[in-house]
Parts: structure tokens; C-alpha cells; sequence
């Protein structure tokens, strides 16, 4: 499979990517570029959207570049900075790009904006490499 097959094969047994709105714009090798709209339901009680949202959108973009090879990737660390608050009418983009890539793991960037190119968050991943295929899984 291409990475976007196995980026699409992944979204489509992820049922809450799927509830977020997630699509995929752009899935090459160990990177992706994804998107969401922001809904009502995800909005905390400052009416801004809630940091959680903003994170598993970084988490979802991590997911997608990590495993588009088929070499199956979990979440070993994460930490976020979130620079401006995102509000209902938004639509967030995340970009994953990996700056390193060992045996074992891999670290990825992912820049979250919104719909005027506007830095919200970002976020780092870190990612420890299971020994499968994500397709056996």
C-alpha cells in the first residue's frame, strides 16, 4: 500500500478521528498534512475549543505519518504548546513533518493553524516502533 492508502486504511478503523472530522490533504512517506473543522461540541466552558481537541488532532497527525509505512508506531512522549485560542468556525490544519528517525523511534514537529495560516499549537511526538505491520494488527 502507498502511505496514503495506509494513512486512509488507518482512518477508516478510527472512529474518533472520524467523529472529529479529520480528512487527509496530504500523506507522503513518515509525513502528513490533515484537517478538521471545529464543532460546537468541542468547545470548553470559556467557549474556546478545548485543549484536549487541539492535542488529538496533533495525535492524529502523528498517527498518520508514523504508520503510513507499515512499520506499526505508538506514542511514547508528547508535549504541546498552545499559542492562540481556536474558536467554533474554525478549520485546523496539523502538519506532521519526522525530524528523527532511528531504528527504535521516531520524533516528529506537528504545526497546528488555522484557517488563516495562523500557529495555534504545536506539538512534539515521540514514537516507539512496535516491530509490526499495520495491517496485521
Amino acid at each position: 500500500m502507498t502511505p496514503h492508502e495506509l494513512a486512509q486504511y488507518m482512518l477508516n478503523q478510527d472512529h474518533f478521528s472520524q467523529w472529529m472530522g479529520i480528512k487527509l490533504i496530504e500523506i507522503r512517506e513518515k509525513y502528513c498534512l490533515i484537517e478538521m473543522p471545529v464543532k460546537q461540541e468541542m468547545l470548553n466552558g470559556l467557549r474556546t475549543v478545548h485543549g484536549g481537541v487541539t492535542f488529538s488532532l496533533a495525535d492524529s497527525a502523528l498517527a498518520f505519518s508514523s504508520n503510513n509505512t507499515d512499520e506499526a508506531s505508538v506514542a511514547l512522549h508528547c508535549a504541546m504548546n498552545f499559542t492562540k485560542a481556536v474558536r467554533l468556525g474554525d478549520t485546523l490544519t496539523a502538519e506532521s513533518i519526522l525530524i528523527s528517525d532511528t531504528r527504535k523511534t521516531g520524533v516528529y514537529d506537528i504545526s497546528i493553524k488555522n484557517q488563516d495560516g495562523v500557529l495555534v499549537a504545536s506539538f512534539r511526538g515521540t514514537v516507539y516502533k512496535i516491530n509490526k505491520k499495520v495491517t496485521d494488527l
